[in-house]
């Protein structure tokens, strides 16, 4: 990006120095390409769409709503497919946008809700808006970014980040071979928002029903599903049983812009 400003040129947007992007057929709008770490690829997000739509994950939508007033506009920062955007702009009436490297997950974001828009940008190469101009950034289960966040919160604007427990998943992650909790992530977190003021930070567990298929879900649609066969999830999973009672545990951390 040349980070000039856009302004609407038909179908899409331009800037000054005759950069053009269109919007896709489908509601989105793509900035950047080569982003850092590839999206979430179609099948990925279907099964996400599939598993935060039967609600295991509507605890924390809750969550992280109630903690975002007051706002007009947002940015969810690899928001995928706007499931928690959608539930912090029904619950605050502000507008807001999605920003996702996926363009699977954007196509869904486009329609998430009726006040929200889904732009294709990576933010380790820099987020497509102008320098304090977010109320409120939120950062669910995603790259942090902490140095272009800070740049498009405006003073005094906040930070919601969502990081999972050690405990999140714990009854099926080693049976299904998924990634694990890293290790001081929560060092690392409150490392990473040295430069902020702290606001308030809160954990959030409760315990979930996960039929076979939901878990097959859950699995796919992480970063679990770039190391697993279908041959070996198929076994792990016949392994497990049907329904498996797990625990959803998260850390809500908010922070503030000085």
């Amino acid at each position: 990006m040349c980070a000039q400003g856009l302004r609407a040129l038909g179908p899409g947007v331009g800037c000054a120095a005759g950069h053009r992007f269109d919007l896709a057929r489908q509601g989105h709008l793509t900035l950047a390409a080569g982003a850092k770490a590839p999206g979430d690829t179609p099948a990925m997000v279907a099964a996400r769409e599939r598993f935060l739509g039967a609600g295991h994950y509507d605890a924390v939508a809750a969550a992280v709503a109630a903690l975002a007033a007051p706002a007009r506009f947002v940015v969810d920062v690899g928001g995928g497919t706007g499931h928690y955007l959608a539930a912090v702009l029904e619950a605050t009436g502000a507008h807001g946008v999605v920003v996702d490297a996926s363009t699977a997950a954007l196509k869904r974001a486009a329609r998430c809700h009726p006040r929200a828009a889904a732009v294709g940008a990576d933010v380790w190469r820099g987020l497509p808006f102008a320098d304090a101009c977010a109320d409120l950034v939120t950062t669910v289960f995603a790259p942090r970014g902490v140095a272009e966040v800070a740049r498009v919160l405006r003073p005094g604007g906040r930070w919601i980040v969502v990081t999972p427990l050690p405990e999140h998943l714990e009854q099926v992650r080693g049976p299904l071979g998924m990634v694990g909790v890293e290790e001081r992530k929560a060092d690392r977190l409150h490392a990473d928002l040295a430069a902020f003021e702290a606001v308030t930070e809160r954990e959030l567990r409760v315990r979930r029903s996960f039929g076979r298929e939901d878990l097959r879900a859950l699995v796919l649609m992480g970063p679990s599903a770039h190391h697993v066969e279908t041959a070996d999830l198929d076994a792990r999973l016949a392994a497990v049983a049907d329904p498996a009672e797990v625990t959803v545990a998260v850390r809500l951390t908010v922070v503030r812009r000085p």
